[in-house]
């Protein structure tokens, strides 16, 4: 449901903002400019904000995005205050239902992931065992990890753009990782050709990792079935897809740190888990 619901709701706010558009430029009176700019400011603003995190420069949102929220809310108000005094009621649909209601299904429930699993990857536990393939097509296997502080990112795939902005975030602290002896990996289980393009942009010896038919998920209790948005699939993507995760592992090869975020929007940045390097004392004394 979450894979149609979001592919819907930005062709609905699309059309709808463009609608808004060409009827407030053709409006005939003041009552019926006010619903449609209400109409706008409601669609307009949420559609604007998917348009500010495609650009793949933001790695994480806030978990309520307020202002979008109270934007949103805004225009509703305006269209049902036009509505009221005789205006149009096609903008209020617009401005109530895809603006302001789907802000907050968006917000609430298909941002968020109720139940997660958090003691397959518990702190202190052994990483579970799991094997990867690499962008060139050889095979890592977890055992291979032990006597090096490994950083395991688990990214949903190039069409994500809060992953795309995280892994550009971690390539530009690399060098700060290396010093302490950790080793990048980044894994996906999108399918190998993505994730062989995607290591070819970054001048980092990060590992772009490839997960088969989601079997580390699954044994890591990660996995997200049916995730990608739909219509993804056109471009190679498969439909299941991973919660975002980055875990910190041992030289044992047990987890030392881990971030299960219930939002997709909410991730954790470089210095979060390079202070936790430095205050658990992974990285080798000099």
């Amino acid at each position: 449901m979450k894979s149609r619901f979001i592919t819907l709701l930005l062709l609905a706010l699309t059309a709808s903002s463009v609608h808004a558009i060409v009827a407030l430029l053709g409006a005939d009176s003041d009552i019926a400019r006010l619903a449609w700019a209400g109409s706008l400011l409601a669609t307009g603003s949420f559609l604007g904000f998917f348009a500010w995190l495609m650009r793949g420069k933001a790695a994480r949102t806030s978990a309520g995005l307020r202002s979008i929220q109270v934007l949103t809310a805004m225009g509703a108000a305006l269209a049902l205050f036009a509505a009221l005094r005789g205006g149009p009621l096609l903008p209020l649909g617009y401005a109530l239902v895809i603006g302001f209601d789907g802000c907050i299904a968006y917000v609430y429930w298909y941002s968020r992931f109720v139940g997660r699993d958090r003691n397959t990857l518990a702190v202190g536990k052994a990483l579970p065992s799991f094997t990867l393939k690499t962008a060139d097509g050889g095979v890592l296997d977890s055992a291979s990890l032990r006597g090096k502080v490994t950083l395991l990112l688990f990214y949903r795939g190039n069409w994500c753009p809060l992953c795309m902005a995280q892994i550009q975030e971690i390539a530009a602290r690399y060098r700060e990782l290396a010093q302490r002896g950790v080793q990048v990996l980044l894994v996906s289980p999108q399918p190998q050709q993505h994730s062989k393009e995607l290591s070819a942009r970054f001048d980092a010896p990060m590992q772009f990792l490839v997960d088969d038919d989601s079997a580390a998920a699954k044994a890591l209790g990660i996995a997200a079935p049916d995730g990608l948005p739909m219509g993804l699939q056109a471009l190679g993507y498969h439909r299941d897809t991973v919660l975002p995760t980055v875990l910190l592992v041992d030289r044992e090869g047990r987890i030392a740190w881990n971030h299960l975020t219930d939002n997709y929007r909410l991730r954790p940045e470089p210095d979060t888990f390079i202070e936790v390097i430095d205050r658990l004392g992974l990285a080798p004394a000099h």
